[in-house]
């Protein structure tokens, strides 16, 4: 069946009243956290649909139970009304605002504390809550990119990676999620954690790019800087920092690009769709080597394969999908983003300077 979205959770008679579906078509109906009703997968995954139950109260005696609704995915607008013996209690509109700022019900999973898995999971709520692991990966991180480099350039890259994750630490307090701050991770870059879960690709999409984003307006506050002081340190900032962001928009998974990407191309629900997707990843690799991107041509070219070979797979997502308007901008405010760096980086190759030249000869070898 795959994962599901929570599209509904209300009262009812005093319990909890959950509905789940998915874009295959199939839905359940939960009260109490017990399994009460379910509609089978079908062509039919949008329109009217109503579930319903019987529950035995020896004070109430026998209650009948039914959920209506009317679910269009994209835009997301789910109708509903609850009837208990054929009289309207509840009724009401979710939208895609609704569903970002739920909480959804994660089944209590009971674990063995003398087990592995017991014992991982402690180790990684101890990760991600003491403070002091978080000075150490830093202390690690300036030591490690020291002993490659030099003191002065692990700074600066250690104020990049900052950067780029406080982007995403940012998104994710826009939809009001808890975080957990930022992990410098030696050689592996940054990590900006939260507790709670994503429930829509917008929020994906935004919380993926907003680091890139961020980055960008580094280089190109760098760029300034450059232009007012001649110093060349801000002009290796800027280049730098804008090869760092590229990369982590490769549309490969788990780097930002694979997330912003997938999301695009699983919440289209056609051929069309796809055909598209395959059409502008095509172009991509095309423009790339065009102009001598030899790298990242062949990155882009396996990344999308990547994404192209999981696109069955996308109803089955727990995520809602993107509409169409979400969909174009997200490609759009993507393109801009990947254009952006990719033309800092131009820029000051033509400088002449040989460690300007640098992150160019990376793209195109």
């Amino acid at each position: 069946m795959g994962n599901t979205v929570e599209l509904l959770n209300i009262d009812c008679l005093g319990k909890p009243l959950r509905l789940e579906g998915s874009l295959a078509g199939w839905q359940q109906l939960f009260w109490n956290n017990t399994l009460v009703a379910e509609k089978a997968a079908s062509a039919d995954r949008e329109g009217a649909s109503a579930l319903q139950f019987t529950l035995n109260d020896p004070m109430s005696g026998e209650q009948h139970i039914r959920l209506e609704t009317h679910l269009q995915w994209q835009p997301f607008v789910l109708d509903y009304r609850l009837l208990i013996d054929q009289t309207v209690v509840a009724k009401g509109t979710r939208n895609t605002q609704d569903i970002e700022r739920q909480s959804p019900v994660v089944p209590h999973q009971k674990i063995n504390k003398l087990s592995l898995l017991g014992l991982g999971v402690l180790a990684l709520k101890l990760f991600k809550s003491a403070k002091l692991i978080k000075v150490a990966l830093a202390g690690a991180s300036v030591a490690a990119y020291s002993w490659l480099f030099s003191f002065q350039f692990a700074l600066a890259l250690l104020a990049c990676l900052v950067f780029h994750e406080y982007g995403h630490i940012r998104a994710m307090k826009y939809f009001g999620m808890k975080t957990k701050g930022i992990y410098l991770i030696p050689f592996l870059g940054g990590l900006a954690l939260s507790d709670e879960k994503i429930n829509t690709r917008w929020q994906d999409v935004v919380i993926s790019i907003m680091g890139p984003s961020f980055g960008l307006l580094l280089s190109l506050a760098s760029c300034v800087a450059y232009w007012l002081t001649g110093n060349v340190f801000f002009a290796g900032l800027a280049t730098f920092n804008a090869l760092l962001n590229l990369f982590n928009l490769l549309p490969i998974l788990p780097l930002d690009g694979g997330h912003i990407l997938k999301s695009i191309s699983f919440s289209m629900n056609s051929v069309l769709g796809l055909i598209a997707c395959i059409v502008a990843a095509l172009l991509g690799v095309w423009v790339s080597y065009h102009f001598g991107l030899a790298l990242l041509g062949f990155l882009l070219f396996i990344g999308s394969l990547e994404i192209v070979f999981e696109w069955r797979a996308r109803h089955q997502s727990h995520l809602l999908p993107l509409d169409r308007y979400g969909q174009i901008f997200s490609l759009v405010w993507y393109l801009l983003t990947v254009a952006a760096l990719i033309g800092i980086i131009w820029y000051f190759a033509g400088l002449g300077d040989d460690m300007l030249r640098v992150p160019l000869k990376i793209l195109q070898n």
